[in-house]
């Protein structure tokens, strides 16, 4: 049984169960019943139509939550006839479900739960180990985030840079528990890009391939973290990096550039070059600049200067730093790198330390440490 193609098919059958008139939390809940059911069933018995019969099992498993409950007499009376059994409708809702998961009343983390489960098919289990929080905490998130959007009707617009914000989310937390999210983020990036045409979205999806082809080199065999300059150039995946590269250049293609466009380009630049000396970071800056113009985001005004370090040197860094506020994320890990290029080992070193107590990830807070010590412990003129 292929998991993957199994919960390709959720978005669609969930939309399938809300027109035949169960909301959105019933209907999801019902195609997680029949998920569990497929997956102890099809190993002996798969069905000739797996889409139809998770429509089936999943309209039946709403039945039988229904009838079971007593206060909603009405309602079971609007469902007690099942529909005939025939072909599955032609309607695709996986848009629209990509667009009620991200819906702008829930907060990023329950839109994130909500995807993953809705349209991902992830189970709350499996959400919960990804997220490292109890599977309690987590099922009453996504029961939240359900009351929360029970209201919103599936063909209600919703705003496609949301949807990417969330996607972008999940992407970014990486591999944890026994769900690969950078993968999942892309598998749904994929769907995603095939069924709407916008130019930002394949610009996300051209962003996640370049990023994640650099995987199996960001960290060493003992789990520190590899910076990009220092990575083994060998071990990127060459077929990702050419996808992307080719994705990305249909969206500019477009002329409606966007920040996930942006992104990509700069990722592409550092993919294109043979060694980190070889990058064109002159280049790099202009799409950072382009970056600010989109977004006038500290975070974009952080890697600018960074980028103008290595294109104009150190001090023209640390001007481009000395424009960013400095309670941004990594502003002083950034200002530690560049004084340390501008031969500043002494005050580097203390930048270190400090921006390694400011670390919220462990593997980043002991890279930071280490390159402190082998500056506090380097000799000096």
């Amino acid at each position: 049984m292929d998991e993957t193609q199994l919960r390709s098919l959720i978005p669609s059958v969930i939309g399938i169960l809300s027109r035949r008139g169960a909301d959105f939390a019933a209907a999801e809940d019902a195609v997680q019943d029949a998920l569990l059911e497929a997956v102890r069933t099809w190993p002996d018995d798969p069905p000739r139509d797996p889409k139809g019969w998770l429509v089936t099992v999943g309209w039946r498993r709403f039945l039988d939550a229904t009838r079971s409950e007593s206060s909603r007499r009405r309602r079971e009376d609007r469902v007690e006839e099942e529909p005939a059994p025939g072909p599955t409708t032609g309607v695709d809702d996986t848009l629209r479900l990509y667009f009620l998961c991200t819906h702008p009343s829930l907060s990023p983390t329950s839109a994130v739960a909500l995807t993953l489960r809705a349209v991902g098919g992830l189970t709350t289990r499996q959400v919960a180990e990804a997220y490292l929080v109890p599977e309690a905490t987590m099922a009453q998130r996504i029961s939240r985030a359900k009351r929360t959007v029970a209201g919103v009707r599936l063909d209600e617009p919703g705003d496609v840079a949301t949807v990417l914000r969330t996607l972008y989310l999940v992407f970014n937390e990486g591999y944890s528990g026994d769900v690969d999210l950078a993968t999942e983020a892309i598998r749904l990036t994929r769907a995603l890009a095939a069924g709407i045409d916008h130019p930002e979205v394949h610009g996300l999806l051209a962003l996640m391939l370049l990023h994640d082809a650099r995987r199996a080199s960001r960290t060493a065999p003992d789990g520190s973290l590899v910076p990009l300059g220092e990575q083994d150039r060998a071990r990127w995946d060459l077929g990702r990096i050419a996808e992307g590269v080719a994705i990305l250049q249909g969206a500019l293609a477009r002329d409606r550039l966007g920040e996930f466009q942006a992104q990509a380009a700069i990722a592409a630049l550092h993919a294109d070059a043979p060694t980190a000396d070889a990058t064109d970071w002159v280049q790099v800056v202009q799409w950072y600049d382009e970056l600010v113009r989109l977004t006038d985001s500290p975070v974009a005004r952080l890697g600018r200067a960074v980028a103008a370090g290595e294109a104009d040197g150190p001090q023209a860094g640390l001007a481009a730093l000395a424009e960013v506020d400095d309670t941004v994320p990594r502003h002083t890990a950034v200002a530690a790198y560049l004084h340390e290029r501008a031969g500043d080992a002494a005050l580097a070193a203390r930048l270190y330390a400090e921006a390694a107590q400011k670390a919220t990830h462990v593997a980043e807070r002991d890279h930071l440490v280490r390159q402190a010590a082998r500056l506090n412990t380097a000799p000096h003129d």
